[in-house]
């Protein structure tokens, strides 16, 4: 499978993370202030269990 063809699915029951690596800039804005939930030294990275849905759904609005 290509990298392009990867999207990963994290949820939490309230709110689902889509991931697609292709897409992403790795930019850090989302470990940098939610290491809770995205930690790129863990696996998986996400743990959707790491905060309030509230406080996810706000980091990932930030991701560029």
């Amino acid at each position: 499978m290509a990298m392009d063809e990867i999207t990963r699915h994290y949820t939490n029951g309230e709110i689902t993370v889509v991931w697609k690596p292709n897409q992403c800039i790795h930019s850090k804005i989302c470990w940098t202030n939610l290491l809770e939930v995205f930690d790129p030294r863990k696996r998986p990275w996400i743990n959707m269990q790491g905060a309030a849905t509230d406080r996810i759904a706000e980091q990932v609005s930030k991701c560029p």
